[in-house]
């Protein structure tokens, strides 16, 4: 019965937030374009397939992706399982949370690797680019990048580090890099950075810096528990750019063979 009222008041909620986008289609459709709607039942149904799709995908935040995400960010933070003991002993640092880091890192690199939001730029890419731009090493560049990013993020959490000093440090090197990658590669690495904080990769990144600054001792959830989305959209561009450089290094490399006389 929780379930069906927390969907109700979902489905409620999604029809206030998708309405001004119909009411301002359908409003330039008829008064600026002045031209009747295409397919007026289809589009309809359409809308109704959104309202549906976003209220299940929100309850399935609340039920399932943010519980999972706190919790395992709880479990592996947890003093019973680094020192077995429910105390954190004197002395220990930032290296007792190894296990905590690998799994930032891996879940950054899963859920990136399964957005469709990076899977549709990086097909839109392989396609402008007639297949210079590949699918498959654009989005592993893009996941390792979340995945260092998600990683560091945990590191500065356990520490409680300033994240100003990770973004502006990190942004300096994006700026040097811009000036030094191929022109080609910019632009797609700037998106590449935007396109990882979508559906799938959100919720969980969002629920681990939670669960993480609500167990590690004088960590604030409000302060301390956000943050990592900008490190998951930074690092990206890092390794993309750094990626079309690499290959632009080893391309030039190459030596050119003799023309046969």
């Amino acid at each position: 019965m929780n379930t069906l009222n927390l969907m109700l008041d979902t489905f409620l909620d999604t029809i206030i937030d998708v309405a001004p986008i119909v009411v301002l289609i359908v409003f330039f459709q008829l008064f600026i374009l002045k031209d009747a709607l295409p397919h007026p039942k289809r589009l309809a149904l359409g809308i109704l397939f959104v309202l549906i799709g976003i209220t299940l995908f929100l309850v399935g935040l609340e039920k399932a992706l943010f519980p999972i995400g706190k919790l395992m960010a709880t479990q592996l933070s947890a003093p019973e399982f680094l020192f077995g003991s429910r105390e954190v002993p004197p002395g220990s640092d930032w290296r007792a949370y190894g296990w905590l880091y690998l799994f930032g890192a891996l879940i950054g690199f899963a859920t990136t690797i399964a957005e469709p939001a990076l899977i549709a730029v990086a097909y839109k890419a392989n396609q402008v680019s007639r297949g210079t731009v590949r699918e498959f090493p654009l989005r592993m560049a893009v996941a390792i990048g979340v995945a260092i990013g998600i990683s560091l993020g945990c590191f500065r959490i356990v520490t409680g580090t300033s994240l100003a000093l990770y973004i502006v440090v990190g942004y300096v090197i994006v700026v040097i890099q811009t000036w030094f990658a191929p022109k080609f590669i910019v632009s797609l690495a700037y998106d590449s950075g935007g396109v990882t904080t979508s559906t799938v990769t959100v919720p969980l990144v969002t629920a681990l810096g939670i669960g993480l600054s609500s167990t590690v001792p004088g960590r604030n959830p409000a302060i301390d528990g956000f943050g990592l989305i900008a490190f998951a959209s930074l690092f990206p561009m890092m390794t993309v750019m750094g990626y079309a450089q690499l290959a632009t290094w080893m391309t030039h490399r190459k030596p050119i063979p003799p023309h046969n006389a």
